[in-house]
């Protein structure tokens, strides 16, 4: 009967659009980081935005692009058409058959993410098995937001604790609590991102409500006991107000325990450039890198909450 349910196990399929080893960033020691598509939150800032559909999406190289049509002729959807010297897919007549990928000769195009099963995914991350024993490393999935696809994340974090592969999940925390629960029965870290404090603020940025991620942060914290990260990632003037700072300070060493370690992850604009390869409305964002001085400012803020706090993953 194991062998049947780790078969079964191995055979649910998701959506994957990274698999990064050697990482150091998401959670101790060295990691391969599995990153799922599909998102429900809609972040200004987000710096993955090829994540937040579930399908496989179309990656356009501009600079890399000479105009040469190739990939107009095979388009079977009629999808790719040319002003002048600009080449523009209609998103909404593309079926993302790879075709036009096939033919670039240029590389200007490419297909970011893909279905695999939960077995795959094994496969390759337990190829890394010596890393983990050695640095007490593991496997962290993140996306995207890995409650989106539950039942392939659980089917994943399963089959590496049944490899005795340390587990971690990075999460917004948005979603169900059945579907976090279960999602956590083999989670040994949970990496869980605090965007703004302020419910309307957060639903201004990221277009939802913070009210179930606060609760759920308890819940994990309390109900399950599992060792929880706080990621702050620190935007310019959006969310690195000193009052939401404190707010958030406050939350997490009198709701949570002061003994939870923080995280600031400031910004970058690596996504602003994502948004004109995937050639979809932008909504216009541009962050500033926030500067020294204010995240050693930030980090004096949570401290003096008794917390402990580093600058990055």
């Amino acid at each position: 009967m194991e062998n049947k349910r780790i078969h079964d196990l191995e055979e649910i399929k998701g959506f994957v659009f990274d698999i990064q080893h050697y990482a150091i960033h998401d959670g101790p020691g060295i990691r391969t980081t599995v990153f799922l598509s599909g998102c429900p939150l809609k972040c200004l800032w987000c710096q993955n935005p090829e994540s937040q559909e579930l399908y496989p999406q179309l990656f356009f190289s501009y600079d890399k692009c000479t105009g040469c049509g190739k990939c107009i002729s095979v388009c079977t959807q009629n999808a790719i058409s040319q002003n002048g010297s600009v080449v523009q897919t209609d998103r909404n007549l593309c079926k993302i058959c790879g075709k036009c990928v096939t033919i670039c000769p240029n590389e200007a195009r490419t297909i970011i993410g893909k279905e695999i099963t939960a077995g795959e995914v094994l496969n390759e991350v337990s190829s890394d098995k010596m890393f983990y024993q050695e640095s007490n490393g593991g496997v962290t999935l993140s996306g995207g937001e890995v409650l989106v696809q539950h039942e392939f994340s659980c089917a994943i974090l399963e089959l590496c604790k049944n490899e005795n592969i340390h587990t971690a999940i990075e999460t917004s925390g948005y979603g169900s609590w059945e579907t976090l629960k279960n999602v956590l029965t083999f989670t040994d870290l949970v990496l869980f991102d605090f965007k703004h404090f302020d419910d309307s603020e957060h639903i201004k940025f990221t277009g939802v409500s913070n009210e179930t991620i606060l609760e759920n942060a308890k819940k994990i914290y309390h109900e399950l006991k599992i060792p929880i990260v706080a990621r702050l990632p620190i935007i310019p003037d959006c969310n690195d107000s000193i009052m939401n700072i404190k707010q958030t300070a406050n939350f997490i060493s009198t709701m949570l325990d002061k003994l939870i370690k923080v995280h600031l992850l400031p910004y970058n604009n690596l996504g602003e450039q994502k948004h004109k390869n995937l050639e979809q409305s932008w909504n216009g964002f541009s962050g500033t890198i926030p500067s020294d001085k204010k995240m050693n400012e930030i980090t004096k803020i949570l401290e003096s909450y008794g917390l402990s706090v580093k600058i990055g993953g």
